[in-house]
């Protein structure tokens, strides 16, 4: 198994950081002139936080501010585990299957995965796009799991929530679900032959 994180087995909310510090509509503003989601994959990428800060300071001077409230208060946009994923994870573990992440996260940020969401502790290794200056979809973070955990992609699963992602995975053999809720990941395994409970 080969699993994404966020909104996989972590509900992640940017919106989530600024809950009772800052007005919605200033928030929305802020993602709308930075386009946050690029802004983000950048981090992802492996981006410093600082590095992010000064560029910001650049080009959209009133927003660093918000930015400084986000990156002080990641860890409250991590809202809690994906319901029923972790369950399935201890599942596989129990059945030996062997299971592993790749994530597009900030390097920097991490570290609040686990925390955040417990069955991150239970790969067996990771691979975060942060450290290795590749995201999801390039093929080249798929090729990098591919060799450091030593998989054989038409005997591996790999689940995420992004269409493109999986899209990706598939391109270079490995099984996929797009995950959407647990009730589909249980489906897909016993579909599998993977002897989890039905959902």
């Amino acid at each position: 198994m080969l699993f994404d994180f966020g909104n996989v087995l972590v509900t992640w909310d940017p919106y989530a950081a600024y809950e009772g510090r800052m007005a919605r509509a200033d928030v929305e503003a802020f993602f709308e002139a930075v386009d946050f989601p690029t802004f983000n994959a950048r981090q992802d990428a492996g981006r410093s936080w600082a590095d992010a800060r000064r560029e910001l300071a650049e080009h959209h001077p009133g927003h660093v501010g918000t930015l400084d409230v986000y990156t002080e208060n990641f860890a409250a946009s991590l809202v809690g585990p994906v319901p029923g994923t972790e369950e399935v994870v201890r599942e596989l573990r129990t059945l030996g299957v062997r299971l592993y992440g790749l994530t597009n996260w900030s390097a920097e940020m991490f570290h609040e995965a686990e925390p955040a969401a417990p069955a991150i502790g239970l790969m067996e290794d990771v691979l975060v796009s942060g450290r290795v200056g590749l995201v999801k979809p390039d093929p080249r973070i798929f090729e990098v799991a591919i060799e450091r955990f030593a998989l054989d992609p038409a005997r591996t699963l790999f689940v995420d929530d992004s269409v493109a992602n999986v899209t990706a995975a598939g391109t270079l053999g490995f099984r996929t679900l797009r995950f959407e809720h647990v009730e589909g990941l249980r489906a897909r395994l016993r579909e599998l032959g993977v002897q989890v409970a039905a959902a």
